[in-house]
This record gives structure tokens, sequence and C-alpha cells, in this order.
């Protein structure tokens, strides 16, 4: 068992539930062996834990147009990192931003239609009062892209 309390039965659920989020409770007991109970208890607990925070559908974004997906590494005036963060994390086309060590204060994933987009994002709505610096890459191929590790 973890810190969390979690336990074998807990990770064979989330298990289940990032390969397939729409499985019934009955689905799930079946594949792991347990009663659709159980499961719910247990559902209902990593909920109101937070461990699961909500469901939704993985997309691919380049079927929906976003062709584009950038790195952009930012430096922020110091004393203002988070609050830069928060405003950056607000843009809708914004997929991740890490706090991290290093050179730079944090990188930004977002998605784009086009280069249009990109440089929009970069010269206009990053160019922030406390943003010093940023430095973009951009993905050539996507060799993985899934946030389901467990």
């Amino acid at each position: 068992m973890n810190v969390l309390g979690m336990d074998e039965t807990d990770v064979k659920i989330l298990g289940r539930l990032l390969s397939d989020a729409r499985l019934s409770y009955r689905k799930i007991a079946e594949d792991i062996g347990v009663s659709p109970p159980t499961v719910l208890a247990r559902v209902k607990n990593l909920e109101k834990n937070s461990v699961i925070k909500f469901y939704s559908a993985i997309l691919d974004h380049e079927k929906l147009g976003y062709d584009l997906t950038a790195i952009i590494e930012v430096t922020s005036v110091k004393g203002k990192i988070v609050e830069v963060e928060r405003h950056i994390a607000k843009f809708p086309n914004v997929v991740a931003v890490y706090d991290i060590t290093g050179l730079t204060d944090m990188v930004v994933v977002a998605k784009f239609k086009n280069r249009s987009q990109l440089s929009n994002f970069v010269k206009k709505d990053l160019a922030l009062p406390y943003v010093e610096r940023t430095n973009t890459h951009i993905v050539l191929i996507t060799v993985k892209e899934d946030f389901r590790f467990f």
C-alpha cells in the first residue's frame, strides 16, 4: 500500500479507467475480479481524494487542425514567475505549463493551427510585462504523447 492508501485493486481500477473511462463499474469489476460495489466505492474514494480529478476524452489534435506543437521556454522577472505561469495557463491553446529548474523558469506546451497563430502567441500573447525572454521550439514529429502512464 502506498502513501495515499491505494492498493493493487485501486491501481487496477485506475488502469482500466485510463484505458477507457466509459467502462461500466460492472465491466471493470469483471475484468479485475472484484464486485461492482467494490469498484463503485473505490472510484468514489479516488475521486474524493482527488486522485481522479475529472474525466475527459483524448483528442487527436492534428485531426482537429492543430498541426503545430510548440514547446516554449519562458524566463520571467524574479518574483513574478507564478503570476506569469497562471496568466499563460489561461490561454486555450496552452496544454501544459511546467515550473522547472535550470536556465529558464517555465516550459509551455501549446498547440496551433498554423505558423501565424504561433507567431501571434509568441509575439503578442507572451509579450507580458513580466516576461524577460522566450525560446520557442517547434515539434517536428510527435513520437509519443500520452499522459496515461499508470
